[in-house]
């Protein structure tokens, strides 16, 4: 169990002379296991002793439930919770006095309140990462959609006159929207103060699609390609879209998921791609892949970029969480799918570039994307 380091300063404080002073040889301080863990049920966390012999652990010590005159137990609670125990063997040439054991249950009920603080701080610092960890990838999710936004302000703006009546109306979209990015940065600075622990990556905003009973793979996947062939043709680079639709591409879907994984490797493919790099989605009969034509990323990064926070040496200049590709990989391993990458696209496909980066989208051949697992 992992517990503070300022708890066992205060533990050292409480007990530590007790050995060299009151004729005590051995202290053992336990704690009680917790209920979704195995073992015995108190774990040796610290002890003391007058003749540096050190006791067994809980499970290994033959005499530790057999009563003795000289070893006397105090109970750790706290809150009506039995959080642990004080364990105190006496030399056997001294015998226990009314002093000496009004000493040790004063330190018995510090040593229960202390340890009830501690767990409690602990808890709080777990739900405290949690938190985090959701608001970390909440924000890193409502970048999607606002860029989306930006992309189709800017193009209508590029369409209007420059005496148009509507100007105002699109220059007030984009005021909104950067006020909007400023916000969601300054919630990126406080999911960034302090990093999370948890590996486990929790629910996400999907992108907005049909309403429920009405989705097809289709109809998830179409506002994505709208929003790449905005995005390119604002960056001013090429967009190549499906070339052809597999018949699973109109079976009926209640799992947006294959979108939520869409959206964050077109945003991770727009985002670090050098400038004037093609970009597409191409569907595959088993799957999908997004690639785009820009440098292959190097050898030793090709699974680096998969772990949370992590970024490949080519996009350390550039904005962005690290987040994208580990959420997407999560989210695919979490439907029994696999996200890989291919430096050869054209290996894919006969029509996709010979080097560059795709990364494919593939779920097993039992399975189609339309049905919920």
């Amino acid at each position: 169990m992992q517990l503070t380091d300022r708890f066992f300063e205060f533990t050292d404080q409480q007990l530590a002379d007790l050995t060299a002073k009151e004729g005590i040889q051995h202290l053992g301080l336990y704690v009680s296991t917790p209920p979704n863990q195995q073992g015995p049920p108190l774990l040796l966390i610290r002890q003391w002793s007058a003749n540096e012999r050190s006791l067994p652990a809980a499970d290994a010590d033959p005499y530790l439930r057999l009563p003795h005159q000289s070893r006397r137990w105090y109970p750790l609670q706290d809150a009506g919770l039995i959080l642990g125990a004080l364990r105190a063997d006496l030399d056997p040439q001294r015998s226990w006095n009314l002093s000496l054991d009004q000493r040790m249950r004063r330190s018995a009920a510090a040593i229960s309140h202390a340890l009830g603080r501690d767990l409690e701080c602990l808890q709080l610092r777990q739900e405290l990462s949690q938190q985090n960890d959701q608001l970390r990838t909440l924000v890193h999710q409502l970048r999607n959609p606002l860029a989306a936004l930006r992309t189709y302000a800017q193009l209508l703006m590029r369409r209007l006159e420059a005496d148009s009546s509507h100007r105002p109306l699109v220059e007030g979209m984009l005021s909104e929207q950067r006020q909007l990015g400023q916000y969601i940065d300054v919630l990126d600075d406080l999911g960034q103060q302090r990093l999370p622990q948890q590996e486990t990556l929790g629910p996400t905003l999907l992108p907005p699609g049909p309403a429920e009973g009405e989705a097809t793979m289709r109809s998830l996947l179409m506002p994505l390609l709208e929003r790449a062939e905005a995005t390119a043709s604002l960056q001013g680079r090429p967009w190549e879209g499906p070339q052809e639709w597999p018949q699973w591409i109109d079976q009926p879907s209640q799992d947006g998921t294959i979108a939520e994984i869409v959206a964050n490797l077109l945003e991770n493919a727009f985002r670090y791609s050098p400038a004037g790099c093609s970009v597409g989605l191409c569907l595959l009969p088993d799957g999908l892949c997004v690639w785009d034509d820009g440098p292959p990323i190097p050898i030793e990064e090709r699974e680096m970029i998969f772990e949370r926070g992590a970024r490949g040496s080519t996009g350390q200049d550039r904005s962005g969480t690290g987040l994208g590709l580990a959420l997407a990989r999560s989210l695919a391993e979490r439907q029994g799918r696999n996200l890989s990458l291919c430096v050869e696209p054209t290996t894919i496909a006969p029509d996709l570039p010979a080097e560059g980066n795709a990364f494919i989208l593939n779920w097993p051949a039992e399975t189609t994307p339309g049905r919920a697992e």
